[in-house]
Parts: structure tokens; C-alpha cells; sequence
């Protein structure tokens, strides 16, 4: 009979050369938790209940909802769980230079989803390698019915902050999440049980939209990001003002974050920003084609908004922007972008610029127009002062 001390020795040995090889393939952290139902679940179907979750139906769904309450379901052999995080490259002053889209920083490198799952297969392999055998799987990053804070917050890794960003106090909350469901058990890491953010409330007073409730929880119709990448239809006027300059995300939460500022200012090399579009002058991006868009947000998270959602953004944002140098950029894409849903954003922005020509703009569009809702669009816009 083996001694339970030999099996725990081998356990913990195991367990250190996965925490080194994640390291090696790029994870800033690692902590183990067992497949235990989450903790908050009772507060996510309460979020569920109260409408919070918007037009994101496929989280209200009902086999996911289950999965969510009990990670088992996703596999039945599960006996631990990896939860794992890399860093991206936190926001810099540059993002907020003028005239220019913002875009928050986890998209300004190559998309997460394609290059986390890499590392996790590999993950995987090794530790197939190590105990000799094929080990029951299955592995996410943001793609799965986990609550993914809430693992992570049991493995370890964090607290989750009052702007529902998990927290840790050395690498702050710029980092993504992924997870490993393992039909092996290996030693659980001690919670993170403190909270740290005390009586600071920065994030909530700083949120734009006030979409950060007191529970620690969102109001995601409210949400720049939300708006900006989930929701697919029209941005609700009453929110247009407040979205600024973000055609893709929200950084403000944790830009204003303390423990962000004691975070590295270096992250992960896979997530480098490309300057394009990190950066992009917002005028020229209102003229883009299909083949310019796929082209440019290749391997980049941005293309989930796709073109008519990014379009859509870009033009809300020059509308704030409101300067008269701009309404030649908006008028020809109220008058010849393929996609309603630009041009109606579009004629928007020329209502809120407000100015002689703009006004001149939205006639002449209006006597062309023949979608009823661009031509509602176009005569809300004129009666803007």
C-alpha cells in the first residue's frame, strides 16, 4: 500500500513543475482550486434575475447557468482545477492624445483567444508527460460557463474589487484568466480571503456611465464595453455622450485603480501593442472597407466588434469629439457607408456637432435616405441646438 506522505510528496512535486512550466510558456500566476460549486453563484443568478446582464442572453442560459453552478458538469472526472493569469500592457498617456479612437489596452496586442489556448494545450501536454498518462481535460479563457473570479479568487490569485476586476496586489488587474479542468487532484491553494480595496471608491465615482453598483457587481447595459463590443444594434442616446472617445472597451475602472499603479509596467511580450491600433486617427477609420477592417484587426480582439459595430463606436466618438473639421468624414459616411447602423450613428454625430454645415449635411442626406430608421435618425439630429 503506498503511504499517503509519498503520494502527497509526488503530489506537491507535481504540482511545483506545472507552476514552473507555466511560468515558462508565459503565465505571470498560477493557483489550484478544487471543483467545488463557486461561492458567489447565488449573486450571479441574482445579477441574472435583476436584468443586469442586458442583451447577453447566452449567459441567462439555462445549461450554462448549471454549468456555471457546478464546474463537474463541464467533466464529470474533474478533481482540481488550474486557474492561470497573463498580463497585457496597461494603458499609457498616449491613449489619450486627441482626435484619436481609445481602445482599451488588453486589445491593443494579438487577441488572447488565440494565443492563450496555445499554452494551454501545451500545458496539458506536459503534465500528460509528467504523470505518464492521458489526464481527463478541459480548458478556457473566457470561452467557457466558468466564474472565472471566482476561481481565481479561491486558487489565490486575488480579490474580486469593487469594479468587479479581480485584483492582485502586485500585478494589479490588467491580466487575463484562463482555466484547466484536470481529472487529477492536486493540493488546492488557500483562498484569497482579504479585501483591499477598503473604503476606496475611485473606480465607481470615475465610471462614466455609473454602471458600477454597490454590490460589486455591473449593470452591463451601462457598460462601455458592453456597448461598445457586445451590444450589437443602436447605442442608446442617452449613453452616446458619456462613451467619449472608446470605439472598443473601457479602461477607466482600472486606470484610476490604486493597485494598478503599483503594477509592472511591462507585460506579457504575446501582447505588445501594435500602434495601429492602439492609436488610430478617428476620421480616416469612419472610411474603412470590410477588406481594410479584416485587414487591419487581423489577430486582434477588436474584430469581434466587427466592422459595422466598430463603425458605429467611431462615429459616437467623433460626434463627442465635435469639432467642424470633421462633419466631411461623417457626411460621407451617412451618405455612402453599405451599413444602417453607421449611418444612423453617423447622423447622430452630425446633430451633435450642431453647426451650419453639419445641418446642411443631414438635409441632403435625408432627401436620399430610404431606411426608416437612418431618416428618424437624420430628423432627431436636425432638431438638435
Amino acid at each position: 500500500m503506498r503511504s499517503p506522505f509519498i503520494f502527497l510528496r509526488k503530489t506537491m512535486e507535481l504540482k511545483q513543475a506545472i507552476q514552473s512550466e507555466a511560468q515558462r510558456l508565459g503565465f505571470a500566476m498560477m493557483g489550484v482550486t478544487t471543483p467545488e460549486p463557486p461561492l458567489h453563484y447565488a449573486a450571479f443568478e441574482a445579477w441574472l434575475c435583476a436584468g443586469r446582464h442586458a442583451e447577453m442572453a447566452y449567459l441567462a442560459d439555462e445549461r450554462s447557468c448549471g454549468r456555471r453552478a457546478d464546474p463537474r458538469l463541464l467533466l464529470p472526472e474533474c478533481r482540481s482545477i488550474l486557474v492561470l493569469a497573463a498580463s497585457y500592457f496597461p494603458p499609457d498617456e498616449r491613449d489619450a492624445e486627441s482626435r484619436m479612437g481609445r481602445v482599451a489596452a488588453y486589445a491593443w496586442g494579438d487577441d488572447y483567444h488565440e494565443v492563450l489556448p496555445i499554452r494551454l494545450k501545451a500545458l496539458v501536454g506536459f503534465i500528460e508527460a509528467q504523470v505518464g498518462h492521458a489526464v481527463p481535460n478541459r480548458w478556457y479563457t473566457d470561452t467557457g460557463p466558468l466564474l472565472e473570479r471566482d476561481l481565481a479568487q479561491r486558487a489565490g490569485l486575488g480579490w474580486i474589487g469593487k469594479n468587479t476586476c479581480l485584483i492582485h496586489p502586485h500585478l494589479g488587474s490588467y491580466f487575463f484568466l484562463a482555466e484547466i479542468l484536470l481529472g487529477i487532484e492536486l493540493e488546492p491553494d488557500p483562498p484569497f480571503i482579504a479585501d483591499r480595496c477598503g473604503s476606496c471608491t475611485r473606480c465607481i465615482e470615475a465610471c462614466p456611465t455609473n454602471c458600477i453598483l454597490p454590490d460589486r457587481t455591473l449593470d452591463a447595459g451601462r457598460c462601455i464595453s458592453y456597448l461598445t463590443i457586445e451590444l450589437k444594434g443602436e447605442i442608446p442616446h442617452s449613453l452616446r455622450t458619456s462613451m467619449e472617445r472608446w470605439v472598443f472597451g473601457c479602461d477607466v475602472c482600472q486606470q484610476v485603480c490604486p493597485w494598478n499603479h503599483f503594477a509592472p509596467s511591462e507585460g506579457d511580450p504575446a501582447f505588445a501593442p501594435r500602434s495601429e491600433v492602439r492609436l488610430s486617427e478617428l476620421s480616416a477609420e469612419l472610411s474603412m472597407t470590410a477588406e481594410d477592417f479584416n485587414r487591419k484587426f487581423k489577430h486582434s480582439a477588436v474584430k469581434r466588434a466587427k466592422r459595422r459595430g466598430y463603425l458605429r463606436n467611431v462615429a459616437v466618438a467623433l460626434g463627442n469629439l465635435g469639432e467642424p473639421a470633421l462633419v466631411n468624414a461623417l457626411q460621407s459616411a451617412l451618405e455612402g457607408d453599405p451599413e444602417p447602423l453607421v449611418r444612423r450613428h453617423a447622423a447622430w454625430a452630425l446633430g451633435k456637432i450642431g453647426n451650419e454645415e453639419s445641418r446642411r449635411a443631414l438635409d441632403l442626406a435625408f432627401r436620399d435616405e430610404k431606411d426608416p430608421q437612418v431618416l428618424a435618425e437624420i430628423q432627431d439630429a436636425l432638431k438638435i441646438r
